[in-house]
């Protein structure tokens, strides 16, 4: 009987490595967890994956600081700019997807993604509405360089002295931001139709959209999940000098298809950088206690085209490269000498860095990054982090610009960050318990074989101990009769 015993704990140990083992290497549960997964992440109609895509519950934040310029005329002297970061200025950013179609029997998903700003008091450093800020007067810039372009240079300086333009002006936060009326702009609206009597940074992007997107709903392929195939009608870019700076590549940004590998490579298409952008894994982190990817630009995003041939089509007009970190988007912003960079000029040419006193590129505080669950496919932490940067010159026949530097002169630095609310972490945690529960059945069978395995050797090495005999004493009958 005992014999049998020993030999049931030994099968049943061995039956249980087995299983394990098998189901180990037939991926069986994993490959049923991940099919689930790639079910679920599709929008269709009703389903809660597509109600979370058009209102996305974490809370978006969309940070300013401005550079404030304190040494205007010694900057006309031709001395290095000494500027301030001020901020942050803090508004609650709204990005709902709305008017959203369903298109192609459910391969393809239409839809406008208008942002709204909402200012929040208590995360920012004082009222946008008061506190000034003195920096490139960008509309005065723009008239300079559109009249030596077009040979009106006499009347665009006659516009200047009229209404006593600068090269450094002082408005509000909130103007600098969101737009004010210019009397200098309207004078050149009467001359040019097409130029705007208002200037900000951000204006008539407040409650606006860039226009409709289409997306592929991941019904397909799991790795096509909400990835762009069209922005505003056209399947590429006109702005840029190649076809692979023309591609519009990735997602908004804002959701990524499940089941990410740390071998891939991650795209965005950023209208407001007007490229798409790609990011590379960096290392493991976790966010509120939910696993994460954390991917980042890499130097190669950023190197100049001399360097990295797929840049050179940036350079407009053709060969025409800022260095390292910096990019002209002029030609998407109708001619307005725009180009972005990190904030500080963070992995950008040292030159940028050293023309401007108050530069203090920090990896913590300047580098865009993602924090992605691996599994979903979810963003539960991001920081994009950008520069918004203006190029001045000194201008013949524009008294103006003095003896001011070629400089790329930083102006606006702004992070939109998001991080996962309480509530969704929670079931996002509960989820993937679940799912690693599921995943975990293999381990938990090779424990159980592993124990009967340990019982089954403990019983069979026992040393066996033979039945004592009983002494003379205990063999003699209870009961003498002599």
């Amino acid at each position: 009987m005992k014999k049998r015993c020993l030999g049931g704990v030994g099968v049943l140990a061995l039956a249980l490595l087995l299983a394990s083992v098998a189901l180990l290497a037939a991926r069986v549960l994993q490959r049923a967890v991940d099919r689930q997964v790639q079910q679920e992440m599709v929008l269709r109609n009703g389903s809660d994956t597509l109600r979370l895509w058009e209102e996305p519950p974490p809370p978006v934040y969309m940070q300013f600081y401005m550079f404030n310029v304190t040494n205007p005329a010694e900057i006309l002297n031709g001395e290095t700019p000494l500027v301030t970061e001020i901020g942050p200025y803090t508004y609650r950013e709204q990005v709902p997807k709305v008017n959203v179609r369903i298109l192609d029997n459910g391969t393809k998903v239409s839809f406008f993604n208008p942002r709204t700003y909402v200012f929040i008091p208590e995360k920012s450093v004082g009222d946008p509405q008061v506190d000034l800020i003195r920096t490139v007067n960008l509309p005065a810039v723009v008239a300079m360089e559109m009249a030596i372009a077009s040979g009106m240079s006499l009347p665009v300086e006659f516009l200047l002295l009229l209404y006593k333009e600068e090269m450094f002006s002082i408005h509000s936060v909130h103007e600098w931001l969101w737009g004010y009326n210019d009397k200098f702009l309207h004078a050149m609206h009467r001359i040019r139709p097409d130029v705007d009597p208002e200037f900000g940074f951000f204006n008539k992007m407040n409650g606006t959209d860039d226009g409709e997107y289409v997306v592929l709903s991941g019904e397909h392929s799991y790795k096509d999940f909400t990835r762009i195939v069209e922005w505003k009608g056209k399947d590429k870019l006109d702005w840029w000098t190649s076809p692979t700076s023309n591609m519009i590549n990735g997602t908004d940004g804002s959701s990524f298809h499940p089941l990410i590998d740390p071998e891939e490579t991650i795209y965005i298409f950023a209208s407001d950088f007007c490229r798409s952008l790609y990011l590379t894994y960096e290392k493991y982190v976790t966010v509120k206690g939910i696993p994460a990817y954390r991917f980042v630009p890499p130097a190669s995003l950023y190197a100049s085209g001399a360097i990295n041939k797929n840049n050179a089509g940036f350079c407009v007009p053709a060969g025409n490269c800022p260095g390292a970190g910096v990019l002209n988007i002029s030609t998407c912003m109708k001619g307005v000498p725009i180009l972005l960079s990190p904030p500080h000029f963070y992995q950008s040419d040292e030159k940028y860095v050293k023309d401007i006193d108050g530069m203090h590129p920090k990896k913590e505080d300047h580098e865009t990054f993602l924090d992605i669950n691996p599994t979903t496919g979810l963003l539960v932490r991001a920081c994009k982090r950008l520069q918004i940067n203006t190029y001045v010159r000194s201008l013949p026949g524009f008294f103006q610009t003095g003896n001011i530097r070629t400089l790329v002169f930083p102006v606006i630095h702004l992070n939109e960050s998001v991080l996962v609310d309480d509530d969704s972490a929670e079931k996002l945690k509960v989820a993937l318990f679940e799912s690693s529960l599921l995943i975990s059945i293999p381990y938990i069978i090779m424990g159980l074989g592993v124990v009967f395995g340990v019982i089954f050797v403990v019983l069979a090495c026992r040393p066996f101990r033979p039945k004592e005999e009983a002494s003379e004493d205990e063999r003699a009958p209870l009961i003498r009769t002599s």
